[in-house]
């Protein structure tokens, strides 16, 4: 079933460095549908934008590892993956201690990068990123159940962004991480039909094409459907939803 963002007629003030429209009041009521792991998520914009507004400078659009192309047709993502299991939380994903790092400061931006997956246990033999690198050499994560559990900070869909990643697989997702991927527009939070993690293994090289929602694992040959994943792409392609509104004209555009 699909979730809706429900963009109700209020008014919308913003201070931040990239999001600077003057307050202004959004045109009638619109609705955004995607998939969501939860069939009863609903997600009010309005209010996302109001409560992201006091923290907006510690999150930027993405701006690297940008698809293939353009149309979400044709939309295809080529690297290797890095395999995860279960209920990988937002403290493996980014540990607290590096929270005070801001993501609108293109240095920190990228040593936040350079932190994404350290909170992993020593089970996981391989690093995500490298000690002393700042992006990762797997462009792809393929995970489980539960991906994204745990707190619902914004920097860990940042991390994973900042460190090159562009996309995450898996059997599902905790409902906050699958939101804050759709908001920031820093990856795409894609669901498996089956359990892929499986089946693949960490520095196979896949492919993942949108328009097909199918991923090509070159490594073992195998082909693995994935679920669609709507309209949740056009807004992070965008670069999130401030773009996306934005790029629509839900809200103006920034004014310089």
């Amino acid at each position: 079933m699909a979730a809706s963002l429900f963009l109700s007629q209020s008014p919308i003030a913003t201070s931040t460095p990239r999001s600077s429209p003057s307050i202004s009041l959004l045109p009638s009521p619109q609705t955004i549908k995607f998939p969501s792991p939860h069939s009863n998520f609903r997600y009010d914009l309005s209010i996302a934008i109001s409560h992201a507004l006091p923290r907006a400078a510690t999150i930027i659009p993405r701006a690297t590892a940008s698809p293939s192309s353009a149309a979400p047709s044709t939309t295809a993502f080529h690297g290797r993956c890095y395999v995860v299991g279960d209920n990988i939380d937002t403290d493996q994903i980014i540990p607290a201690e590096y929270l005070t790092l801001v993501p609108s400061n293109p240095s920190e931006y990228e040593k936040l990068g350079s932190y994404a997956l350290i909170g992993l246990p020593s089970s996981y033999s391989t690093r995500f990123v490298e000690p002393d690198e700042t992006k990762t050499k797997y462009s792809i994560i393929i995970a489980g159940d539960n991906f994204g559990c745990g707190s619902s900070r914004e920097h860990a869909p940042v991390a994973l962004g900042a460190s090159g990643a562009v996309a995450v697989v898996a059997e599902s997702y905790a409902r906050i991480f699958f939101r804050n991927s759709v908001a920031t527009g820093e990856i795409y939070p894609l669901e498996s039909e089956i359990r892929i993690c499986d089946e693949c293994k960490t520095g196979d090289v896949v492919t993942i094409e949108l328009g097909k929602s199918r991923l090509i694992n070159h490594t073992t040959g195998k082909e693995y459907k994935l679920k669609p994943i709507g309209d949740a792409g056009p807004v992070i392609e965008a670069g999130g939803i401030f773009a996306y509104a934005r790029k629509t004209g839900m809200i103006p555009s920034q004014t310089k």
